[in-house]
């Protein structure tokens, strides 16, 4: 039997929360030591066939050499790979807190001659964490097939769009969508403006919505989208930010997931994006 395309998840929390920390502890490296962009896409990680990956980030000790840390959800590890071929691992199914595991990991890196300034406040945990095999590898799997519907949708969008990541501080994979209507804003005293926008993207579940879920959010958001249809399950959200959000159960082990989770996000664009283009 092959498994589904958007395999169901049940009682994953533990091990939803344990890779969310974990991330943070990888997500410190590139935001030290990557070349900075200014939307933070340096720190972010790119879905692939064993799991997520930061893009290259050169070796301090070396201008011509670079590494990768890949969070792997087929071994259970995250690794540390050098240019030289060399593959470090870290097994992320010791039940170590947050706070070991990003211990463990910045001092393997110091024994490879890779130092920098970490933000250890972004991992600091001190929990004991569970992980579950199984629920890991599924989540790889949904992580595929979602990003397949996002590259698809991406490329049949006009207009400038983001790269599809994968945010360490939440695990949610995303990208954006930008308009050509410009926003102001104040920040700190100074008016600055911004394109408009809409995300596509998967949520493992949070505090607003526990259980995973697609979301598909125009900004700045116009209440009179509020009320108009969206397909297959999926609903407005106001509750706490302003978007729509799709269930993930509503593609769960379904033949058709694919087909309507790119419906969805459609339907979403069709909507917003003319409110959002000058």
């Amino acid at each position: 039997m092959t498994q589904s395309e958007f395999p169901a998840l049940s009682d994953w929390a533990p091990t939803r929360d344990t890779l969310s920390l974990y991330a943070a502890a990888v997500g410190v490296v590139p935001q030290a030591l990557a070349d900075p962009h200014p939307k933070w896409w340096h720190v972010s990680l790119k879905v692939q066939e064993e799991g997520a990956a930061t893009i290259p980030i050169p070796h301090p000790g070396s201008s011509d050499t670079t590494f990768q840390l890949v969070m792997n959800l087929k071994t259970h590890t995250v690794d540390i790979a050098t240019d030289d071929g060399e593959i470090h691992s870290l097994s992320m199914t010791e039940g170590l807190s947050s706070t070991e595991f990003g211990n463990r990991l910045l001092s393997t890196l110091r024994d490879l001659g890779i130092t920098g300034e970490f933000e250890r406040s972004k991992f600091e945990n001190d929990e004991p964490r569970a992980y579950d095999p199984q629920a890991a590898n599924n989540f790889r799997v949904i992580l595929l097939n979602t990003a397949k519907v996002l590259e698809q949708h991406k490329a049949g969008l006009s207009g400038e769009t983001g790269p599809i990541q994968l945010w360490p501080h939440n695990f949610d994979l995303a990208f954006e969508w930008f308009g050509t209507l410009m926003v102001s804003s104040d920040e700190n005293g100074e008016t600055k403006e911004h394109p408009s926008q809409i995300n596509f993207g998967l949520a493992p579940g949070d505090s607003s919505h526990p259980e995973a879920y697609y979301y598909s959010n125009p900004w700045p958001f116009q209440e009179s989208l509020v009320g108009r249809e969206l397909p297959g399950g999926a609903r407005w959200f106001t509750e706490s930010w302003q978007g729509t959000l799709l269930s993930y159960a509503e593609i769960a082990d379904h033949e058709s997931g694919a087909e309507k989770l790119a419906a969805y996000f459609k339907a979403v664009y069709d909507l917003a994006s003319p409110l959002l283009t000058a």
